[in-house]
């Protein structure tokens, strides 16, 4: 006994929670294993139904919808036809979402770019569906309570949703984070296995080359594994994460690293926007409520959650009042979810498919004590997580049906009849011409640029069109440059620079009496066209003339 106490007393602090803390009992079970797996396939099949629902409805899958979607698309099309981005063209987010794209992007040189766009979107939905399957995995040796609570909130979270209907990043995203997460935790504590750590880094370092947030549990998990793991552990997680970044950003910012840095920091950090977005509105999107359109729905759903809330957060207190640390996983949850909230409720701009990041962590907060609640006999505080989590099913359902109505329509076929194919198309929404299949061109000179607010900001220090961007020498010649050798200019709202035109639509072209008049001297409007088809052609045969 002397010897096995010696070595309890010289082991980390990880061992000695492991020694003293026994496995969960409600995972322990083959019967509640099982349920609990059989509750993760469930969950995961309703939260993809819904997923893929979205794209099933007219004008999804094959239309215009988004402003990101195909920035994030386009950089892998314009990467598999040569261009690099940074060095190429502006790319505000790191290179991970375009290596992710390049198989979809070469397929789509064999069946069309605009088939290639909907095989992406569907891959980004099952993406948004896999997270629900990785996090009910994470926490299944909770048992049945954690599996439905978490798989539940991922599934039918609005936020996940409007996130997975299109190629976006969070999605993607938070995919490598749990990925990340699984390699990393045993059970409910953090792994010393040099190969768990090693993998996990390199799944969290590659979520860091999709989208910086990465950062933000990457960081907890360092501080949780300061105090547990010994130090050849956290350094060899460490490793892993900047190996994981670097294996795929290294090769695209030697290439251009001062643009590269422009692009991804300056950019990102100095954008002056058209409005703040307000707190309350960031609050309402974050706990699900600002995409159901029925204020009863929403008083609804709003007293169920923070019902839901208050309850999980009772819990939390209930074991630190036992002086008891609660498992790695928990603190690693709520570390996260505080440190997504704060980054999501400090800058200026705000979207509602950023809410997807925040999902995982809220499920985790929710889920994970309130299972321990049940098995502690603190049965109505738990009940109460689960009864009010109920609420979100039937009514995201429904909106994911409202919601599914919208679209910004298929201008594909209308466009392809008046644009020949080749030609050299600007526009201010690369969605525009994905669809139509008037993406790319051959011709010499048309430029590559596929994000106009993103090549605004990176050229500025972070102005936009209506900003003052367009008085920036540099961002002046882009524009100019651009117009000189477009054959076709497809506005998005026209005519341009009009004054029906939303801010969040103008900010796209800073129309500077310069580059209006240019545009206005050079284009005319293609015959026979009804918005929201906005297409001019080139009045004269000036092509790349200065």
């Amino acid at each position: 006994m002397s010897g096995l106490a010696a070595t309890l007393e010289r082991a980390s602090p990880l061992a000695r929670a492991r020694a003293r803390r026994p496995r969960t009992p409600a995972g322990a079970s083959g019967r509640g294993l099982g349920a609990a797996e059989v509750l993760i396939v469930v969950l995961t099949a309703v939260g993809l139904g819904l997923r893929l629902y979205q794209l099933m409805r007219p004008g999804y899958l094959l239309g215009v919808d988004e402003y990101d979607d195909a920035v994030d698309f386009g950089s892998a099309v314009r990467l598999v036809h040569g261009f690099l981005p940074y060095h190429d063209f502006v790319l505000v987010q790191p290179p991970g979402i375009t290596l992710l794209m390049a198989p979809v992007a070469l397929l789509s040189k064999a069946v069309g770019l605009a088939t290639g766009f909907a095989v992406a979107r569907v891959l980004t939905a099952c993406a948004g569906a896999a997270t629900i399957a990785l996090a009910g995995w994470l926490v299944r040796e909770r048992g049945p309570v954690a599996v439905t609570i978490v798989c539940g909130v991922l599934a039918v979270y609005p936020g996940a949703l409007a996130a997975a209907h299109t190629v976006l990043l969070e999605p993607w995203l938070t995919l490598f984070c749990l990925l990340g997460a699984l390699a990393l935790f045993e059970g409910e504590e953090l792994s010393g296995r040099r190969a768990r750590l090693v993998w996990g880094g390199l799944a969290f370092g590659f979520a860091g080359a999709i989208k910086v947030w990465a950062v933000l549990p990457v960081a907890v998990l360092l501080i949780l594994g300061l105090r547990l793991w010994p130090r050849r552990s956290w350094l060899t997680y460490l490793g892993g994460v900047v190996a994981g970044f670097a294996l795929a950003v290294l090769p695209f910012a030697l290439s251009a690293p001062r643009a590269f840095y422009r692009d991804v920091i300056v950019a990102q950090l100095s954008r002056v926007d058209v409005a703040r977005v307000p707190w309350h509105e960031r609050v309402s999107s974050l706990a699900g409520l600002s995409d159901f359109s029925h204020p009863g729905a929403r008083a609804i759903l709003a007293g169920a959650l923070a019902i839901a809330a208050v309850a999980a957060a009772c819990l939390a207190l209930a074991t630190v009042r036992e002086r008891r640390r609660p498992p790695a996983l928990e603190l690693f949850a709520y570390g996260s979810a505080l440190a997504v909230l704060a980054a999501f409720l400090w800058p200026s701009d705000y979207y509602p498919h950023y809410a997807a990041f925040f999902a995982p962590f809220l499920a985790l907060c929710l889920g994970l004590p309130a299972a321990r609640g049940l098995s502690g006999l603190r049965v109505l505080p738990a009940l109460a997580v689960v009864v009010g989590l109920l609420a979100l099913v039937p009514m995201t359902a429904a909106e994911a049906h409202r919601i599914g109505g919208l679209s910004g329509g298929t201008p594909g076929a209308w466009a392809q009849r008046r644009i020949p194919a080749g030609s050299c198309v600007l526009t201010d929404l690369s969605a525009l011409t994905i669809v139509a299949d008037r993406f790319s061109s051959a011709r010499p000179g048309c430029s590559p640029m596929i994000d106009p607010i993103g090549s605004d900001y990176a050229l500025s220090r972070g102005h936009n069109g209506v900003t003052g961007a367009g008085y920036n020498p540099a961002v002046k010649a882009l524009w100019l440059d651009a117009l000189r050798h477009a054959q076709y200019v497809w506005l998005s709202c026209a005519p341009a620079a009009a004054p029906g035109c939303n801010p969040w639509t103008n900010r796209r072209i800073p129309w500077t009496p310069a580059i209006l008049g240019y545009f206005r001297a050079h284009f005319r409007p293609v015959p026979g066209q009804a918005p929201p088809a906005h297409i001019f052609v080139r009045s004269d045969s000036h092509v790349g003339a200065k």
